[in-house]
């Protein structure tokens, strides 16, 4: 789907990876609703974009069923019609085991990461099958494919992203939705504060070495991948290397990422 003049709606859109594609998707000509919990975000946003009438912000929580199934209508409201979305808010979980994850935690990231990309596919599905073309993008992760651990439950839930997007590509394939989803590497956001967990105390040495993708990189990946109507988006180098050595390797590549990992977690 071409994006110039056309009409999405990105959530998560304060900040990140999602002020990122607000920035991008303006610039190629659309119109964009930007939707997040944090409207002082959603302000930020509008006051770097300076887009006039082509932005739109809209304070919402993706795990709030009855906000998001009314967003739709916002949005035609200030717009006239949706031609799709980026469900792009995301939360990570505390940098620890799973046997040492309380269940508020779990629940927390189950709701915003898988519940909030259902909610979104639900409150918008009906209208964009109204359009002559419209499309999907459901940010999934590297960790959707891969385990990540101290991530787990966070893997978990990209996992079910991936493969509930997969299914919605393959059950609108007759229809005029296309459908991708997008598997970010390792993004230089602020995604740790913005979930609310503290970064472990090692978390800078063991990262000096890993090579990180730009939100503004990640964004233009994104919006080229929808533009050729692509139904996996690699978002950076580690992106796509892992997802070739995990399926060659599995062993191998779930090492790797202990490795990566092992100094950040308490033993």
């Amino acid at each position: 789907m071409k994006l110039r003049g056309k009409t999405l709606v990105v959530t998560g859109g304060g900040s990140g990876i999602g002020r990122a594609l607000v920035l991008e998707l303006l610039g190629r000509g659309a119109s964009v609703a930007a939707v997040d919990l944090r409207s002082e975000s959603l302000d930020e946003t509008s006051a770097i974009a300076d887009a006039g009438d082509r932005l739109a912000s809209f304070t919402a929580d993706v795990t709030d069923r009855d906000a998001i199934a009314a967003l739709p209508g916002r949005v035609a409201g200030a717009f006239g019609a949706v031609d799709g979305y980026v469900s792009n808010a995301g939360i990570i979980q505390p940098f620890v085991k799973l046997n040492e994850l309380d269940y508020d935690a779990i629940e927390r990231v189950v709701n915003v990461n898988f519940y909030g990309t259902l909610h979104m596919a639900k409150a918008f599905l009906p209208h964009l099958l109204e359009r002559p073309v419209a499309h999907i993008a459901n940010v999934s992760s590297m960790g959707g494919f891969l385990p990540v651990p101290g991530q787990t439950i966070y893997g978990a839930t990209k996992a079910a992203v991936k493969l509930m997007t997969e299914g919605l590509y393959a059950e609108l394939l007759p229809t005029n939705v296309k459908v991708s989803v997008v598997f970010p590497g390792a993004v230089a956001t602020n995604i740790t504060e913005n979930s609310g967990v503290e970064a472990p105390v090692d978390a800078d040495d063991a990262g000096s070495d890993y090579p990180t993708t730009s939100a503004e990189d990640a964004a233009r990946i994104i919006c080229d991948g929808i533009e050729s109507d692509q139904l996996h988006i690699y978002v950076g180098r580690d992106s796509r290397m892992m997802n070739i050595l995990n399926r060659v390797a599995p062993r191998r590549s779930a090492h790797i990422i202990y490795r990566q990992m092992k100094d950040l977690l308490s033993s």
